[in-house]
This record gives C-alpha cells, structure tokens and sequence, in this order.
C-alpha cells in the first residue's frame, strides 16, 4: 500500500462510491490501493483503482471497508477531495434507498434528478473562508443522467428517470408521522447523498446519483422487514453492476456539461 499519498498522474476519472456490495473484482481489475491524506483527515477508506472494462476507475467504500462509519460521520470532506487530488471528473454514487411512494418499488432503480437536504450537523462547503455560492438547481450530471437512462431503459431494466431523494440525518429511521410528512415532497428518502452531491459539484466533479430502493420506509402499516430488504439488496446489486457494465465503457472522455464550471460565477 502507497502511503502519503499526493497527487496522481494520469489518476482514473471515473469514481465509484458505494458499498462493498457493489465491487466485483470479476470486472474490476485493481491495480493498487492508495491513502491520500487530507485536510480534512483520512478518507473512509483506502482508494482503490484499477482498469473496469477498458476504463480507470477509483472505488471508494463510502462507509468503510468494515461498514464503521455511520452516515452521519461519513469523513465526505475527505473524500471528495481525495478524489479531486486523483484527478477523478466523475463520481457515481451509489446508495440504498426507501421509497416513499407506491409506484416507486423495491427492487427498482432511481436516477435521480433532484433531493431536499434534510441535514443536520454536517460539513456541507469547502468553503468557510470565502464567500462561494455554487448552483445546485440541477444538483446531478445532466450527461451521466441521459446515459445511464439510456442504457438502462435498453436493457429493459426496472428504473426512473427520475426522482427526489429526501436526504435526512440518520442513524435513526423516521417515524411513521415523519415518513408520511416526507411523502409529500419526495420519492425516496436516504442517509448519504448529502453533503457528497454538493462538495463534488464545488469540486467541478460531475456527479450521479443512482438510488436503490430496498423498502417501503414504514408509511406503509406493515413493518419493514430485514431479511425483505437484504434479498431486495443483493438482486439490486446485480442490476446497478450490469447498469455499470453498460453504461461506463461509453462515457465520453470529453466533458460538455456546465459541472466542470461549477465555480466560474459562484465566488462574489
């Protein structure tokens, strides 16, 4: 493992942020493992990077490669920057969702396009010092969007175009009044998107959010069940690999989205 880790040359631009569930060494090719220490401290986990199917990628564990840190203690400070240092321009972020209405389902995918912060006590800017004001009207990479849509659509999987992910603080779950508040202004609600979406765009880092539904949340009477959500995780697992096996091979190299210009009219 390399230590003290600076800045990569020729680093991977292509980022997966996940759960260890997501990595597939079948199709992964990992090269090495790197530590890329921070200013914000250490990433929540070493920084793997390797070739997936023609591409270099970085796969970061986003809670860890022992699952040790909880949503609200995620180090995403650290992480983007690390990716940044590396030299990634896109992130794909993928998390286990609930759903909050009926016809978004257990076992279906979610690219979203929009969330509401419902956060608490997080580190949300990299800028504290400056007066920096990036948009977030459309929090998610457009071009990301329209591909993984595409190739998802032609492989006639269960998605949504789109979605609003309501992003609470965690660990708790909610309670059942809090669910159905929330139903009324989004349709799957998670722990981890946020602050990740907002420091990736302050980074200039195109982001994606894919959304996999595991539940019902506990609008609904009946409880939710553990064993449900485990099997509906595993066979989520297997269609965002395939979206990835799809979908990655043809980003383009080039960027025409206005995320690589987060920053131009953000600093007053």
């Amino acid at each position: 493992m390399q230590k003290n880790y600076s800045k990569y040359k020729n680093g991977p631009e292509i980022a997966i942020i996940g759960g260890t569930g997501v990595y597939d060494p079948s199709i992964f090719k990992k090269e090495k493992e790197v530590i890329i220490k921070t200013p914000y401290g250490n990433p929540s986990s070493p920084i793997e990077i390797g070739s997936f199917l023609g591409k270099r990628i970085a796969f970061l564990a986003r809670h860890g490669k022992r699952h040790q840190f909880p949503p609200h203690l995620v180090p995403q400070k650290a992480n983007i920057f690390a990716l940044k240092e590396l030299g990634v321009e896109r992130i794909i972020g993928i998390c286990a969702v609930g759903s909050l209405k009926e016809e978004f389902k257990p076992g279906d995918i979610v690219i979203n396009d929009q969330f509401i912060d419902f956060t608490k006590k997080r580190n949300y800017t990299f800028y504290d010092k400056e007066a920096v004001h990036i948009s977030l009207a459309d929090p998610f990479c457009p071009e990301m969007r329209k591909l993984f849509i595409k190739e998802a659509k032609n492989a006639h999987m269960p998605i949504h175009n789109d979605g609003t992910y309501f992003c609470i603080e965690g660990p708790r779950f909610s309670t059942r009044a809090e669910s159905k508040f929330f139903r009324n202004f989004a349709d799957i609600i998670g722990m981890t998107l946020m602050p990740e979406a907002a420091l990736a765009r302050e980074k200039e880092i195109c982001y994606l959010s894919l959304g996999m539904i595991t539940d019902y949340d506990v609008w609904q009477e009946n409880p939710v069940s553990a064993n449900e959500v485990v099997k509906t995780m595993k066979e989520n697992l297997e269609k965002i690999k395939e979206l990835l096996k799809l979908s990655i091979p043809k980003i383009n190299e080039k960027r025409s989205c206005f995320c690589e210009t987060a920053l131009k009219n953000a600093k007053l």
